[in-house]
């Protein structure tokens, strides 16, 4: 029985030496001696547990420096030594691996991808969330005039959110049509504009209000040199028209301005403009001055007829009398009083239709405002 269990011994181990035999005639190494490439020009040890003969300790690649185990030596010297030695190789398989092996695959490097490569690749996801370019309507030249509310705004309406709200509520037309939207485009050249029934002052025209002191010529040139309405307009771009004529000794409101028309109007006996003068005559005077002069006064040029009469100021024998008509014939105010007995010491206009003079200085000229404007544009229907 003793002998047979020994029997039993010697062939199990002569069965393990013949697989172990057989294994290397095959070139296939045990699983514990397998090696893999570590990038050292040789084979480096599989990752094993520290300690145990006959297995090589440590991490990957530390069999060729650490010292192995007395099985280890005898299993896998002639590989760690060869791992130990030999230049290094920094491309390319290494030396010593297997060629289509396991550890051949994990020791190859795998190779950079081309730049043209991922130059294509970016701009094909560029084209992909690229946003589509806006198809926009053709347009055939620029929009022709301008916005209203602008216009407005530069006749002096106010901002332009104020002149939006104007035309909110209706308040201004063009052409004579009441606007209703925002947004409309007029030609200030061309259209009418009006703002509550008046029409507005466009930027191309001017219009201005004089005092006109006394002893200056109503011309805007005089070739004698003297004194004339010019010289108080100068630097201007814009060649002024003055709207009537006031005499060189009548001080008082004259109007300036570059619209012919408005000119015209004014001062044409079709429209009929009011103008209303302060005299200063010596008293006294009868009660019917104002019923003769309303009645008509012959004059060597025809009748003339005064509109309204009243004494605003009385001083003794001084008296400071208002008199208006419409009509414009030369030194018409005194030569009408003058015909009644009562001669004009002193003239001043105070007022030219709608506008008036108010306490402006003499010799002082301003611009009038584009309410002013429209109401002198009503007044001749313009």
């Amino acid at each position: 029985m003793r002998s047979s269990g020994r029997n039993s011994n010697r062939n199990h181990r002569g069965a393990g030496n013949s697989r172990d035999d057989r294994q290397k005639r095959a070139g296939r190494p045990r699983p514990e001696e397998r090696r893999y490439d570590a990038g050292s020009g040789g084979t480096a040890g599989k990752p094993g547990r520290p300690g145990g003969p006959g297995k090589p300790g440590g991490t990957k690649g530390q069999e060729g420096r650490q010292g192995q185990g007395p099985g280890g030596a005898s299993r896998g010297g002639p590989r760690a030594e060869a791992g130990t030695g030999g230049p290094k190789s920094p491309k390319g398989p290494k030396a010593g691996s297997r060629q289509g092996g396991k550890g051949g695959a994990r020791g190859h490097s795998v190779p950079a991808r081309p730049r043209e490569y991922d130059a294509r690749i970016e701009e094909r996801n560029r084209a992909r969330h690229a946003k589509p370019a806006l198809k926009l309507p053709k347009t055939f030249g620029e929009t022709e005039g301008e916005r209203l509310q602008k216009v407005l705004a530069r006749a002096g309406m106010g901002s332009r959110r104020a002149c939006e709200e104007l035309i909110d509520r209706r308040r201004v037309e063009v052409n004579g049509e009441i606007v209703v939207e925002q947004g409309l485009r007029v030609d200030p050249e061309k259209d009418e504009i009006k703002v509550d029934g008046l029409t507005i002052a466009t930027q191309s025209y001017l219009f201005f209000a004089l005092n006109k002191p006394a002893g200056v010529v109503s011309s805007m040139e005089d070739p004698e040199g003297r004194q004339c309405l010019g010289d108080y307009v100068t630097n201007r771009e814009t060649r002024l028209f003055h709207v009537g004529r006031l005499d060189t000794e009548t001080e008082g409101l004259i109007l300036l301005t570059n619209h012919g028309e408005l000119a015209h109007r004014l001062t044409h006996p079709r429209y009929g403009v009011a103008k209303t003068y302060l005299a200063a005559i010596q008293g006294p005077i009868p009660r019917d001055l104002g019923k003769r002069l309303k009645d008509g006064v012959k004059l060597e040029d025809g009748y003339a007829r005064a509109d309204h009469f009243k004494v605003v100021e009385n001083t003794g024998k001084n008296y400071l009398v208002e008199v208006t008509l419409h009509e414009g014939r030369k030194h018409i105010v005194r030569r009408m009083l003058a015909e009644v007995g009562f001669p004009v010491d002193k003239l001043v206009r105070t007022r030219f239709g709608p506008i008036a003079l108010g306490d402006q200085k003499s010799g002082w000229l301003r611009r009038l405002t584009n309410t002013e404007v429209g109401m002198l544009m009503r007044e001749v229907d313009l």
